[in-house]
């Protein structure tokens, strides 16, 4: 795409897929030669460390006793609509149905009220929870529903969640048009490491600790898997079920050997050299830490759900294990402990694939393509 464009980003601050992506998108977006705002109530961690011209706007609501609970959503709106007045956007592109796509709605529909420029267009992308968990809830799906119709154009980050969504929100006589275009990840960042696999094998494991990560029930896999093996278990990541998952590896007698790391941004030295990355989602629409993973070159077990064979190739670049079979998912854990061999062709196999299929360079001109058609559509 040659023609500059000016856009928009909202998203949450978060380590999360959804935040992730937001971030990496502006960046690429910006190094593209695009004018690239991005939103939010913080500032998320993947623009904080990076020098790319990512103009970034946070947005906080003003606390008032009137309110149970500070509005961010509505600041982020009224920024985004200030900034359009004097900037001009030719799309927002709102990342997480909920609130986000609602907030580009109404800044398109507010904007309509000024001349200074024609209103933006609106690109929603959707990422997992905030259809399965979040925006499939009766008290939301009407408005999931509504801004999803909205949308001058709607994305989903797997096959599985446009299915999902089309199936939840979709019907004969009200079709939706979802395009897939998949999670991607920066392969020169996310490398290899020329270090040999640790000693003891060391298995990790990244995410939010929110129950859908299911951590407390990977710990007891571990326990199950690690007997008389000296394996070790590093968590990197911070949320509600930690105290649950460290309760679970002291009553299994391994928490000396399961380290509990909290948030980090280094997450490409965590990720190599491993033995294995482990993935125990009971829901998970892509499984943005496997990829990164698998682009460093070590292989993931995962519960099979959502995208996720959509990203891992079962017995390839990884093993896939049915979501609520422990003994299964222990026993995989074990093989890659025991087998190192196995587990470093599939950690090959898992580069080649990041590379080939997922890589920035690839995926980046899709975003730009949907860009392109939703600028040229006739309202």
């Amino acid at each position: 795409m040659n023609e500059q464009l000016c856009v928009g980003i909202m998203c949450h601050p978060t380590y999360g897929g959804s935040g992730v992506i937001a971030s990496e998108l502006a960046l690429s977006l910006a190094r593209n030669g695009h004018e690239v705002h991005l939103f939010s109530h913080e500032v998320p961690p993947r623009l904080a460390r990076s020098s790319a011209p990512v103009e970034m706007h946070v947005a906080r609501g003003i606390p008032y006793p009137l309110f149970t609970s500070t509005p961010h959503d509505l600041a982020v709106t009224s920024k985004a609509l200030e900034i359009h007045r004097q900037r001009g956007f030719d799309l927002l592109h709102a990342h997480y149905a909920l609130p986000h796509a609602v907030n580009a709605f109404l800044t398109r529909e507010a904007s309509r009220n000024y001349s200074e420029h024609p209103p933006p267009k609106v690109v929603t992308t959707l990422h997992g929870t905030d259809i399965t968990l979040v925006g499939n809830d009766p008290a939301y799906a009407p408005l999931t529903e509504h801004v999803l119709r909205a949308s001058d154009a709607v994305t989903a980050v797997s096959e599985d969640l446009a299915r999902r969504t089309k199936t939840a929100f979709c019907s004969a006589s009200l079709p939706c048009s979802i395009e897939v275009v998949p999670n991607f990840v920066d392969t020169e960042t996310f490398c290899p490491s020329h270090e040999p696999l640790p000693t003891p094998p060391t298995l990790v494991h990244v995410s939010n600790f929110r129950p859908v990560k299911r951590v407390p029930w990977l710990v007891r896999a571990f326990v199950l898997a690690a007997h008389n093996t000296g394996a070790r278990l590093m968590l990197v990541g911070d949320g509600p079920d930690q105290p649950e998952a460290r309760r679970v590896a002291l009553e299994g007698g391994v928490a000396d050997r399961v380290t509990f790391l909290g948030e980090r941004d280094i997450l490409p030295s965590l990720l190599t050299p491993m033995t294995c990355f482990c993935l125990s989602s009971h829901e998970e629409s892509f499984g943005l830490s496997a990829l990164e993973a698998m682009s460093c070159g070590t292989p993931v077990l995962s519960t099979n759900v959502g995208g996720v064979a959509e990203v891992v190739e079962h017995g390839v670049s990884g093993i896939l294990c049915a979501a609520n079979d422990l003994e299964a998912y222990a026993q995989a854990m074990r093989t890659m402990i025991e087998d190192p061999a196995r587990a470093h062709k599939m950690g090959l196999a898992a580069r080649e694939r990041a590379v080939s299929v997922f890589a920035r360079e690839a995926v980046i001109p899709r975003y730009e393509a949907v860009y392109r058609r939703v600028l040229v559509k006739q309202p």
